[in-house]
Protein backbone atom coordinates (compact mmCIF):
# COMPACT_ATOMS: atom_id res chain seq x y z
CA UNK A 1 0.00 0.00 0.00
CA UNK A 2 1.57 3.06 -1.25
CA UNK A 3 2.27 5.79 1.04
CA UNK A 4 0.82 4.16 4.52
CA UNK A 5 2.51 5.82 7.80
CA UNK A 6 4.21 3.07 9.24
CA UNK A 7 5.45 4.68 12.84
CA UNK A 8 6.72 8.45 13.96
CA UNK A 9 9.45 9.42 16.27
CA UNK A 10 9.80 12.13 18.77
CA UNK A 11 13.67 13.21 19.07
CA UNK A 12 15.48 15.30 22.05
CA UNK A 13 18.16 15.47 24.38
CA UNK A 14 16.46 13.71 27.23
CA UNK A 15 14.12 11.24 25.88
CA UNK A 16 13.59 9.43 28.94
CA UNK A 17 12.02 12.64 30.34
CA UNK A 18 10.24 12.93 27.48
CA UNK A 19 9.03 9.01 27.25
CA UNK A 20 7.48 10.33 30.90
CA UNK A 21 5.78 13.50 29.66
CA UNK A 22 4.24 11.52 26.56
CA UNK A 23 3.17 8.99 29.23
CA UNK A 24 1.57 11.68 31.47
CA UNK A 25 0.11 14.28 28.94
CA UNK A 26 -1.57 11.61 26.54
CA UNK A 27 -1.51 7.89 28.26
CA UNK A 28 0.81 6.34 26.11
CA UNK A 29 2.90 3.01 27.18
CA UNK A 30 6.39 3.65 26.63
CA UNK A 31 8.75 1.02 27.32
CA UNK A 32 12.71 0.94 26.71
CA UNK A 33 14.07 -1.37 24.39
CA UNK A 34 16.28 -3.64 25.47
CA UNK A 35 19.81 -2.55 25.03
CA UNK A 36 19.32 0.84 23.10
CA UNK A 37 18.64 3.81 23.89
CA UNK A 38 14.81 4.10 22.11
CA UNK A 39 11.58 4.06 24.16
CA UNK A 40 9.18 1.84 21.78
CA UNK A 41 5.17 3.74 22.20
CA UNK A 42 2.58 1.41 22.01
CA UNK A 43 -0.62 3.32 21.00
CA UNK A 44 -3.93 1.01 21.55
CA UNK A 45 -3.25 -2.37 20.93
CA UNK A 46 -5.16 -3.62 17.45
CA UNK A 47 -7.27 -0.63 16.62
CA UNK A 48 -7.34 -0.17 12.75
CA UNK A 49 -4.80 2.16 11.09
CA UNK A 50 -2.94 2.32 14.73
CA UNK A 51 0.45 4.33 14.14
CA UNK A 52 3.26 3.43 16.75
CA UNK A 53 6.36 5.24 17.67
CA UNK A 54 9.56 5.99 19.48
CA UNK A 55 11.42 8.38 21.31
CA UNK A 56 14.75 8.65 20.95
CA UNK A 57 18.06 11.03 21.15
CA UNK A 58 18.09 13.99 18.43
CA UNK A 59 19.65 12.82 14.92
CA UNK A 60 22.45 15.17 13.97
CA UNK A 61 20.06 15.82 11.10
CA UNK A 62 18.42 19.00 10.82
CA UNK A 63 15.09 17.25 10.87
CA UNK A 64 11.83 20.04 10.50
CA UNK A 65 9.51 17.71 10.25
CA UNK A 66 5.17 16.95 10.07
CA UNK A 67 2.90 18.29 12.35
CA UNK A 68 1.29 14.83 13.91
CA UNK A 69 -2.31 15.51 15.52
CA UNK A 70 -3.34 13.19 18.61
CA UNK A 71 -7.25 13.25 19.66
CA UNK A 72 -7.52 12.98 23.09
CA UNK A 73 -10.65 13.29 25.32
CA UNK A 74 -10.11 16.96 26.46
CA UNK A 75 -8.11 19.39 25.24
CA UNK A 76 -8.46 21.61 28.28
CA UNK A 77 -7.16 18.59 30.72
CA UNK A 78 -4.49 18.01 28.43
CA UNK A 79 -2.97 21.71 28.21
CA UNK A 80 -2.97 21.76 31.61
CA UNK A 81 -0.89 18.69 31.96
CA UNK A 82 1.41 19.43 29.74
CA UNK A 83 1.93 23.11 30.97
CA UNK A 84 2.70 20.99 34.48
CA UNK A 85 5.23 19.03 33.19
CA UNK A 86 7.52 21.51 31.74
CA UNK A 87 5.18 21.74 27.93
CA UNK A 88 4.27 25.14 26.47
CA UNK A 89 0.96 25.90 24.38
CA UNK A 90 1.86 27.16 20.76
CA UNK A 91 -1.63 27.48 19.56
CA UNK A 92 -4.45 28.15 22.40
CA UNK A 93 -7.70 25.78 21.89
CA UNK A 94 -9.27 26.84 18.65
CA UNK A 95 -12.45 25.32 17.40
CA UNK A 96 -12.68 23.92 13.79
CA UNK A 97 -16.40 24.62 13.44
CA UNK A 98 -18.73 21.63 13.69
CA UNK A 99 -16.20 19.15 13.97
CA UNK A 100 -13.65 19.54 16.70
CA UNK A 101 -11.39 21.81 19.44
CA UNK A 102 -7.51 21.69 18.42
CA UNK A 103 -4.54 23.41 19.92
CA UNK A 104 -0.71 22.75 19.36
CA UNK A 105 1.87 21.83 22.28
CA UNK A 106 5.44 21.83 22.57
CA UNK A 107 6.92 19.05 24.52
CA UNK A 108 10.13 20.45 26.83
CA UNK A 109 12.11 19.59 24.17
CA UNK A 110 10.28 21.80 22.02
CA UNK A 111 8.89 19.00 19.76
CA UNK A 112 5.84 20.28 18.33
CA UNK A 113 2.36 18.15 18.06
CA UNK A 114 -1.68 18.86 18.28
CA UNK A 115 -4.13 17.62 19.89
CA UNK A 116 -7.89 16.89 18.97
CA UNK A 117 -11.13 16.64 20.19
CA UNK A 118 -14.36 16.11 17.74
CA UNK A 119 -17.01 18.09 18.54
CA UNK A 120 -19.84 18.30 16.19
CA UNK A 121 -21.33 21.62 18.21
CA UNK A 122 -17.25 23.38 18.52
CA UNK A 123 -17.66 27.16 16.91
CA UNK A 124 -15.49 29.54 17.55
CA UNK A 125 -15.76 31.66 20.26
CA UNK A 126 -17.47 35.19 20.46
CA UNK A 127 -14.66 38.23 19.28
CA UNK A 128 -14.19 40.52 22.09
CA UNK A 129 -16.34 44.05 21.07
Amino acid sequence: MPGLITHFEIYGDAPDTLAEFYREVLGWTLNRAEGVDYWRIQLEAGAAGNTSGGVTYRPALPIKGWLQYVQVGSVDDVLATAERLGGRVVRERTAVPRTAWYAVIADPEDNVFAIWQPDAKAMPLPEPD
